[in-house]
């Protein structure tokens, strides 16, 4: 497998001293010439852990985890030498950094623009999504093929998208609503879109969403106004 010339990795970090150290470990370092962890307001230690594990800390004061993706995307705009692959992970330890292998495996082969890594097609332990993440998952993929006519099994936050195809997609959501605007915008502009299964685990401390009810509501208020919202 021939490697583009720089794979980058964002991961956004809301309180995840836990949890962000041991993602940063695993992931293949062969592989990658950044990681950036861009922490989110954190009020833990998550900024010293992620600088003592060797990443690259960004920090964007105001809650959001749109807001932290596109700080770290502006980032890479500004390098010298932009990526040619950007991968987004999160840092609760929920996802296994090792299969991004196969996220990138499908744009260096085959030309593809986004791939997601499925949790609906991989293996998940038993309680690491809660029933009403699973539902919502199911509602806001059937909305997407109903209006955009594409077919996903997920709005999962492990995803590998070429760096130019990011750009292009222009992407705007601070919040809850990121990943549905990124697959929806791909779909739109006719991109090359795969799915991967990728495992999925308990995660390493507390949800902020999916952990309380506000947040579980609040998300998908805001998924479900994203998908409209486009149209």
């Amino acid at each position: 497998m021939t490697v583009p010339s720089k794979i980058c990795v964002i991961i956004p970090a809301f309180n995840e001293e836990n949890g962000v150290g041991k993602v940063i470990e695993e992931i293949p370092k062969h592989l990658v010439s950044e990681i950036i962890v861009v922490n989110n307001a954190s009020t833990d230690n998550t900024e010293q852990v992620a600088l003592q594990k060797g990443a690259t800390v960004l920090r964007e004061p105001v809650a959001g985890y749109g807001r932290a993706c596109l700080k770290g995307i502006d980032y890479l705009r500004k390098s010298k030498t932009p990526p040619d692959i950007v991968i987004f992970l999160d840092a609760d330890h929920s996802d296994y950094p090792e299969e991004m292998i196969k996220l990138i495996e499908p744009i260096q082969r085959d030309r593809v623009d986004l791939v997601i890594g499925s949790r609906a097609l991989g293996t998940k332990e038993r309680g690491s999504m809660t029933p009403q993440q699973i539902f919502g998952n199911w509602l806001a993929t059937r909305l997407l093929k109903l209006f955009y006519g594409v077919k996903f099994t997920d709005l999962g936050p492990f995803r590998a998208i070429q760096f130019n195809k990011l750009i292009e997609l222009n992407m705007q959501d601070k919040t809850y609503g990121w990943t549905v605007e990124m697959q929806l915008k791909a779909a739109k502009l006719g991109m090359a879109c795969v799915e991967v299964p990728a495992g999925y685990r308990k995660r390493i401390g507390f949800s902020k969403i999916s952990g309380t009810v506000k947040g579980t509501l609040l998300a998908g208020y805001k998924i479900i106004t994203t998908i409209f919202r486009y149209l």
